[in-house]
């Protein structure tokens, strides 16, 4: 069953440095029609599908439009051009503190994160000493988040992401932080979430990682997609492009 779509999408936006100029500079420029925006196209004419169960591992250069795109499928950023369908619903970890309050100790973070991401209170009942399991953080369960490292704010982080049976679970980066014991975890959850149907988007700088994991591989550079298709083809291809540099 096809789970998403992406028909020629691009992400624009408006950049410049509005600081220098001010706001009461740019409307004097409009009103005397000298004003000019500055765009820059992250994404440029992105095509892919895929069916459930699937696993994409995005791979490229910083600045290649990976994060932008996760962005845009988890729906925090629209496309300027093309057609885009996302059916079911969606864990996306994008950054270690998105939805977390540093003043809430890590019992409260676990059920704010759990009802912005759509989750029942009752839902969060049965599920919350799993969640604190995994992540391994059972004895800071009444610490303030803002007192936790680094990795153990990712362990939360992919814990709730991953426990509480998304359609689709969207992750950049998460699983490059901790140590090598919760490394592995995490990989075998993410087999045990592809096994249950789920469809997964993963953006990592280990091609390893991307050659383990992945069922179908998007190649960006520049915000162009320079190649989509099977896992071993994709990670030779960009292996190749990687030594000629």
């Amino acid at each position: 069953m096809l789970t998403i779509e992406l028909q020629d999408v691009s992400v624009s936006y408006v950049v410049g440095d509005f600081s220098t100029v001010g706001l009461k500079d740019i409307l004097i420029q409009r009103l005397k029609g000298t004003y000019k925006e500055k765009t820059f196209t992250a994404v440029k004419h992105v095509s892919f599908t895929l069916e459930k169960g699937e696993l994409l591992g995005i791979v490229g250069a910083n600045g290649a439009g990976k994060s932008t795109l996760l962005k845009v499928i988890s729906g925090i950023m629209r496309p300027t051009e093309g057609s885009m369908t996302v059916k079911g619903s969606i864990a996306s970890l994008l950054e270690l503190g998105t939805g977390f309050d540093g003043d809430l100790t890590v019992r409260e973070n676990t059920f704010l994160r759990g009802a912005m991401l759509g989750y029942t209170r009752d839902f969060m009942n049965r599920t919350y000493k799993d969640i604190i399991a995994f992540a391994e953080l059972e004895e800071f369960e009444d610490r303030l988040f803002s007192h936790l490292s680094s990795g153990m704010r990712s362990r939360l982080a992919f814990s709730i992401a991953c426990l509480v049976n998304p359609d689709i679970l969207i992750l950049d980066e998460v699983l490059s932080v901790g140590d090598g014991a919760f490394k592995k975890k995490s990989e075998e959850k993410m087999l045990e979430i592809i096994r249950g149907g789920a469809t997964t988007l993963l953006v990592s700088h280990s091609l390893d990682q991307i050659r383990r994991l992945a069922t179908k591989v998007l190649w960006l550079d520049r915000g162009e997609q320079i190649a989509f298709g099977e896992t071993k083809e994709i990670c030779d291809r960009y292996q190749a492009f990687l030594n000629q540099k």
